[in-house]
């Protein structure tokens, strides 16, 4: 995702460059015109008025009623009489990104450049222009206002933002560094290092970074997240309470409360892993996530009646689900339901018909539930997607026993034998009792 970016932190001022350029303009267009003939009787030194001045006038006074597009017009007649005045591009090109014309804002950024190429507002704002659309190309006319503005943190900030977009994280480093050594107490600037330094994989740069940052705003969302983030990529067991902190702040972030979740439940706080779900889904009806969430926190406390609960909840949302069909198929096998069992691992397996996790999930339960022939069944399916290990055979050894079927029975439960190499010692020992019933069982009936 992209970062968001505070592009200018005080209102933007049009005609910072206005008072060299009246001078500029009122001087030439003055001196032209005393250089005239002047009616009789006039004296030559009254300063005759200026028509293109008074169409500057004309658009600053639109320019600062937020009329962009009626600046346009004035400041194209500049232009059409003097082409080579760099304020007058300068000002339509920032007409045109008031009214989010990129290109032709581009192209009058750029002319104002060529005709004063020590301009460094225009490479700035050019650079600013560029930095969403194209930060690749920001990358230039930002590198220059840097350098024409080197003791400034801002221009170096966002020279950063556009490398950092561009995927050149090494500069986009260097330059938040610069601009940090600039203007230590910058929060934007510091936060984006610290984000950068999480990129980079270096979680406790980024955390001394976060740090540095709410030190000088307690309550910002952004530092108490990242802080948040970089105690978890560090594995510390602080990363749940700073979680909570940015919560506090941020209460309506999903992932990041999801995140807490996840931490609370790796320390087995189960109890305080649904308290964050119950705030989470306070007042609304709950998500899919926090019904998925909750139902893993049952799962894991063996509340399997509460789960089948809230995953039927998140059936009803999702009907065409097969994950959560099986999930629930899975439930009723654990609470040996097998008639509800059998009926959402079928749903499932219509939905996703090669799903072997359900395949075997759905033998289990014909097994266990008594059904051996739709057990034996469903294992030969399995079989044809791969091949059978000791398990398997073992189960459809049981199933041929339990259909009165010794021969195939014991051909089960030989291979069973042959693979296992007594790695499961109870059912080793009763293949082998087995075995020796039905050899005798099969030698009678010759």
């Amino acid at each position: 995702m992209m970062t968001r970016v505070n592009l200018r932190r005080t209102p933007f001022k049009p005609l910072r460059y206005a008072l060299w350029v009246v001078y500029f303009l009122g001087t030439h267009f003055s001196a032209h015109a005393q250089s005239s003939s002047a009616p009789a009787g006039q004296s030559k030194s009254m300063k005759l008025a200026n028509p293109l001045n008074e169409l500057l006038d004309e658009a600053k006074r639109d320019i600062d009623k937020n009329n962009f597009e009626a600046a346009i017009a004035p400041l194209q007649k500049v232009i059409a009489e003097e082409p080579n005045t760099a304020y007058a591009h300068f000002q339509l090109a920032y007409v045109f990104t008031a009214l989010k014309r990129v290109d032709e804002a581009r192209a009058e950024y750029e002319r104002t450049i060529a005709i004063d190429p020590k301009l460094s507002e225009a490479y700035l704002d050019l650079g600013i222009l560029l930095l969403d659309k194209d930060p690749h190309a920001a990358v230039a006319p930002l590198t220059k206002a840097v350098e024409m503005r080197a003791a400034e943190s801002r221009p170096r900030f966002l020279l950063g933002v556009a490398e950092e977009r561009s995927g050149d994280l090494a500069k986009a480093f260097d330059s938040f560094e610069g601009a940090v050594r600039l203007d230590p107490r910058d929060l934007e600037t510091i936060e984006h290092l610290g984000s950068l330094y999480l990129q980079l994989k270096r979680p406790t740069d980024a955390e001394a970074k976060f740090r540095n940052a709410l030190e000088l705003q307690p309550t910002d969302g952004r530092a108490l997240l990242g802080l948040a983030q970089s105690l978890d990529a560090q594995k510390k067991p602080e990363a749940a309470d700073a979680f909570r902190n940015y919560l506090a702040v941020q209460p309506t972030d999903a992932a990041a409360r999801a995140q807490l979740v996840h931490l609370l439940m790796d320390g087995q706080q189960y109890d305080g892993a649904i308290a964050e779900l119950d705030r989470a889904d306070a007042g609304k009806p709950p998500s899919m996530d926090s019904l998925k969430l909750r139902a893993d926190i049952q799962i894991t406390q063996k509340k399997y009646d509460d789960a089948a609960a809230t995953l039927a909840r998140a059936v009803a949302l999702a009907p065409t689900d097969a994950q959560l069909h099986g999930g629930l198929g899975r439930l009723y096998l654990q609470k040996r339901d097998f008639p509800s069992a059998e009926k959402e691992l079928k749903i499932a397996l219509r939905m996703e018909p090669n799903n072997l996790v359900f395949w075997k999930d759905l033998s289990s339960t014909y097994y266990l539930g008594g059904n051996f022939a739709s057990a034996i069944a469903t294992l030969d399916v399995i079989a044809k997607a791969e091949t059978p290990g000791a398990g398997a055979w073992f189960i459809r050894a049981l199933c041929y026993d339990k259909l009165n079927q010794p021969k195939p029975a014991l051909e089960a439960y030989e291979k069973f034998l042959e693979l296992d190499q007594d790695k499961n010692p109870d059912q080793v020992w009763q293949a082998q009792q087995r075995s020796k019933v039905l050899r005798r069982m099969l030698e009678q009936k010759r």
